[in-house]
């Protein structure tokens, strides 16, 4: 049976187009995925996003234990701030990619994606015992007890400003802070976005979340504010060149190979989960790299098309595709051998047994101003 979040009504009597995601009822689309596309880069949307997963990790041994399990360095964070990071496995793939939010050295939240926290918390609960890190005291799943709402867009804040009495808009990129906002009082707020528009997101009790959303629907009726659905989600977090997890990231792929070298740090001081694995890799170099591709013919790539070269010999394949709105061009991302990484560089994607043209093309495709 699918779960519902707290929004599930308001979607339905808003229209929504619905269907299953990660065990949930989720909305597709309301008005459609470009004209909601196209509100959200140019206004502001809102976007239910409850169904992420959430993880509470406290104690003592917390800075130390997800020093281990994660990638990024831990302990570069300080008091509210944010951090993405990925779960290396022992073989150098990716159990996940989350945020790590510190409150402080013994409190933190991690973000996970919905279709993993099952896996997530296996993972997580694998590696606890010897930093002292007790399943259900210190590592605590709080996914079903949390609703999360994203503000997207270049208006966003503006619409927050009408809630609350933060000074919010001077809040950095991936910072958080707890606030009342719309009556409703130690919100978890954040400035993190999937969106590449600018926004926040908000943590709220499922018993509250139904009235926050109807405030910043009313907050935001003069700055135009629509709902957005997980289609539009896809299209703008592609658009900007983030990666999504069972696409372009997942077991079978290293943070190296997906471009991810900026959150692997290999020379943190401790050790962490698959380090020697991607020491090696990263001094042998690898064999394949996620990249950005732009269609030069007319066509628009999906998962799992070939890519070939001009002789038609595969060279990748694409992990994400779509028409972009702002470019009005097929826009995409693939797994390429070493020697097709440079910009500029001429690739054929098969699209219904033709070879049309792209170009590698450095993400983001389009870049809010």
């Amino acid at each position: 049976m699918l779960k519902s979040t707290p929004f599930t009504e308001l979607h339905r009597a808003a229209g929504a187009k619905m269907a299953p995601f990660a065990g949930y009822d989720m909305p597709v689309e309301f008005e459609g995925i470009k004209s909601e596309h196209l509100n959200v880069r140019e206004k502001v949307g809102i976007f239910d996003v409850s169904h992420m997963g959430e993880f509470m990790v406290t104690g003592p041994g917390a800075t130390a234990y997800l020093q281990y399990i994660t990638s990024n360095d831990v302990e570069a964070l300080f008091d509210g701030k944010i951090q993405y990071t990925c779960f290396p496995t022992a073989s150098g793939g990716i159990v996940d990619d989350l945020l790590l939010y510190r409150y402080n050295q013994e409190k933190y939240l991690l973000v996970v994606n919905a279709s993993n926290i099952e896996k997530d918390w296996n993972h997580c609960v694998r590696y606890a015992e010897p930093f002292g890190i007790v399943p259900g005291r210190n590592l605590v799943n709080v996914s079903d007890d949390i609703a999360q709402v994203a503000v997207q867009g270049p208006l966003a804040i503006k619409v927050m400003e009408k809630l609350t009495d933060v000074p919010v808009a001077e809040m950095e990129y991936y910072t958080f802070r707890n606030i009342s906002l719309a009556g409703i009082d130690d919100l978890l707020f954040s400035i993190t976005g999937y969106t590449g528009s600018g926004g926040c997101e908000i943590y709220v009790p499922g018993d509250k979340a139904g009235a926050l959303w109807e405030r910043i629907m009313e907050a935001g009726e003069e700055f135009g504010i629509k709902p957005a659905g997980l289609g539009a989600r896809d299209t703008l977090r592609l658009e900007s060149g983030f990666c999504l997890y069972g696409n372009d990231i997942d077991e079978t792929t290293s943070p190296l190979e997906a471009g991810l070298g900026w959150i692997t740090k290999l020379g943190k001081s401790s050790d962490m989960v698959g380090k020697d694995f991607l020491v090696n890799q990263k001094e042998e170099g690898v064999r394949r790299r996620l990249k950005g591709f732009v269609m030069v013919d007319r066509g628009i790539p999906r998962k799992g098309y070939e890519i070939v070269n001009s002789d038609g010999d595969i060279i990748g394949e694409v992990t994400s595709g779509t028409m972009s709105p702002m470019i009005n061009a097929g826009i995409g991302m693939a797994y390429l051998n070493r020697g097709y990484w440079p910009d500029e560089t001429e690739i054929f994607i098969r699209i219904r047994g033709k070879e049309l043209a792209a170009r590698v093309v450095k993400p983001p495709f389009y870049k809010s101003r």
